[in-house]
């Protein structure tokens, strides 16, 4: 099969000529091993059905061995033998040398379970399922480094159609499903759910925490239902309480953190900025699940459904959007953050480079809504401390539309179908 190519490989070409180690980490699906695939020149795949089990024994008892090949030495699934880490850092220490090896893993285990944090050995790339721009359905025609700098071009019309946005919300950004058949690619989503809720092994510190499927379902679709919200996990229980699947805040909390290890919510950070006025900023994050595919199949969102229910598919388009600029920011050495404060002003995107260079994101489906996110962006520049924390670069709205264009307050209309990296 023909590798499709993703944001992340320039990323890792740079990492492994750095540190001894690179640790990729992400959603299972996601395409973490196919990528570094592209980049080892031996490997071991500990959840092999072959040999996995013996590979886990062997791990326990003389990890080194397993580290033997040419390097980068590419292991797979870590977390299934975590010695290996250990071992690999020693290894590193040994060899002295970049680009060793390649760790992959799909879940976060217990620190009790290595020894090291893999400071000044490992650096670490984060994996996204697939944006727009990666799955081809993006024209890529308007670079968000571009608009960082200010002087974006405006490119091209999206190709895309609201019903194109409505297959691809539901399909997600898996890389399996752009080998299916439309109607098999529908699937996956509910797929994925069904192996989080029933098969996934789930790290825990607490013991006393037990595996419930029909709980962990309920708080996943309650999660669903408040994505694109700063809703507190008080409303996420209620929510659950609501459907009749009662969950205690221990349990919640519990589940949470697991799911996070396993990259599976992913929420977006309240913005931490110096404001003009004393308006408290809001610090509750937005809910999201790390693709909106999960969360249109938890809701059990379809296609006809969600061309009926523009709310819905709104919320999810908000989660689409905030997936592919996570994406794009990776590569720009940018974070993705969101501003709301207590008089409920909001942007649902604040980018921010390590540099200090930002720019603000308002997300509306359609252009009926184009107005009220112009003056939400014009709004947050008037309370922000420019001075200590300067100008934006860009305010942006992201739209389900067809053509991009600067409105006459400085406010670019950009096509989610245009945008990258």
């Amino acid at each position: 099969m023909n590798y499709i190519t993703r944001v992340t490989d320039t990323i890792i070409k740079k990492k492994l000529q750095g540190l001894g180690g690179l640790l990729i980490v992400g959603p299972k699906w996601c395409g973490k091993t196919s990528t570094a695939e592209q980049f080892s020149n031996s490997a071991i795949y500990l959840d092999d059905f072959a040999d996995g089990g013996n590979n886990i024994q062997i791990a326990s008892l003389n990890p080194t061995v397993l580290l033997e090949g040419e390097p980068p030495r590419l292991i797979d699934e870590w977390q299934l033998a975590p010695s290996l880490f250990d071992a690999a850092r020693r290894e590193i220490d040994k060899r002295g040398s970049s680009g060793q090896f390649i760790f992959t893993g799909s879940a976060t285990p217990p620190m009790s379970q290595t020894r090291h944090s893999g400071t000044g050995r490992f650096s670490y790339v984060r994996m996204y399922p697939m944006s727009l721009y990666e799955s081809g359905e993006s024209n890529g025609s308007i670079s968000l480094a571009e608009l960082l700098t200010g002087k974006p071009d405006l490119g091209t019309a999206s190709g895309l159609t609201i019903e194109n946005l409505v297959f691809s919300i539901i399909r997600g950004g898996w890389p399996g499903a752009l080998r299916l058949s439309d109607e098999a690619a529908l699937s996956v989503a509910k797929d994925y759910l069904f192996s989080i809720e029933n098969n996934e092994w789930i790290y825990s510190k607490d013991k006393r925490i037990k595996r419930h499927p029909e709980k962990i379902r309920a708080l996943i679709r309650s999660y669903a239902r408040n994505t694109a919200t700063p809703a507190s996990v008080e409303t996420i229980l209620k929510d659950t309480l609501d459907a009749g699947g009662a969950i205690s805040r221990a349990t919640a909390d519990g589940y949470i953190r697991e799911l996070q290890n396993l990259y599976v919510l992913d929420d977006q950070p309240a913005w931490s900025v110096s404001l003009r006025s004393k308006t408290p900023l809001r610090q509750t994050p937005k809910r999201h699940l790390v693709d909106p595919s999960l969360a249109a199949a938890a809701i059990g969102a379809t296609q006809d459904r969600l061309l009926k229910d523009f709310n819905t598919f709104g919320y999810l388009f908000e989660s689409l959007c905030v997936r592919d600029v996570r994406v794009y920011a990776m590569v720009n050495n940018a974070t993705v953050s969101y501003y709301r404060d207590k008089s409920n002003l909001e942007a649902d995107m604040i980018i921010e480079k390590e540099d200090g260079a930002w720019g603000a994101m308002e997300v509306k489906l359609g252009s009926a809504q184009e107005n009220e996110a112009a003056a939400n962006l014009k709004g947050l520049v008037s309370r922000v401390d420019t001075a200590h924390r300067g100008e934006p670069s860009f305010l942006a709205i992201i739209t389900g539309g067809k053509y991009p264009y600067r409105r006459d307050d400085g406010v670019y209309v950009i096509p989610i179908g245009c945008l990258a990296p």
